[in-house]
């Protein structure tokens, strides 16, 4: 048969992808994994698509998810002691993905009471259908205490979407970009599919992230990295696999 009919074999792993920066796996925390048995469920489920280290990343945000450090590093601990009675070979770390509010902002002046990852890394999200007023402002305070923010699922916000050179004013005050992979099978929705394609078409992609809350968003990402712009973001400068040893 010609070779342009064969089907093109399915993908099973994400390698050369090694780390995932996004994700809701501490139990019964946020709006991401309910039980300890679910959270085990999904790591394995990382493990088997290639997966060697997960960041996992609960909420912190004022209004709803009043998370702080030392809740998150004892559920981390949980987790990781259940993960090695299972003997799951899977390097599990926690840090946070912050919601840009009043509250996160006045932590900015107190930068060693924060959740940070790598060199220094910050991940943060806004609101969905708004720019927040004070979005450039926090960025410029991130770095003026050394850290590295960066901005979660671009491709996922009204205000980029209908406004996208947003997302290069963005990148271009020094805030990385942070890809949904469940984007790439418009999981979230025609627009975020569309915006992420032209994220990865101009470059501006720095990290991917799984943003796992559950078994859907598993299954979905099976789908997902069988899409070409799965490929094709992985020929961009990603920094996840920077982080294997950190």
């Amino acid at each position: 048969m010609l070779d342009f009919l064969k089907k093109k074999k399915k993908r099973t792993s994400v390698a050369p992808l090694s780390v995932d920066i996004h994700s809701h796996l501490l139990p019964g925390i946020d709006d991401g994994a309910k039980s300890l048995e679910e959270s085990l469920e999904l790591l394995t489920h990382f493990r088997d698509l290639g997966y060697r280290k997960v960041i996992t990343t609960p909420h912190i945000m004022s209004d709803f998810y009043q998370n702080t450090p030392a809740i998150i590093r004892q559920k981390l601990e949980e987790l990781q002691e259940a993960a090695r009675q299972q003997q799951l070979d899977i390097e599990i770390n926690a840090a946070a993905e912050y919601y840009l509010d009043e509250q996160f902002y006045a932590l900015l002046d107190k930068p060693e009471q924060l959740l940070t990852f790598g060199k220094n890394y910050i991940l943060f999200e806004t609101g969905f259908i708004n720019q927040p007023v004070i979005l450039f402002d926090a960025i410029f305070k991130m770095q003026s205490q050394g850290l590295k923010p960066i901005f979660a699922h671009p491709e996922r916000y009204s205000y980029i979407q209908g406004n996208y050179q947003m997302a290069r004013d963005i990148a271009e005050r020094g805030a990385l970009l942070q890809l949904n992979l469940n984007s790439l099978s418009g999981y979230y929705s025609p627009m975020a599919k569309k915006t992420a394609e032209k994220l990865i078409d101009d470059g501006l992609i720095s990290f991917v992230g799984s943003d796992m809350h559950n078994i859907r968003h598993m299954e979905s990402l099976s789908d997902s990295i069988n899409k070409k712009y799965f490929d094709k973001l992985l020929t961009l400068d990603l920094l996840n696999n920077s982080l294997l040893d950190s």
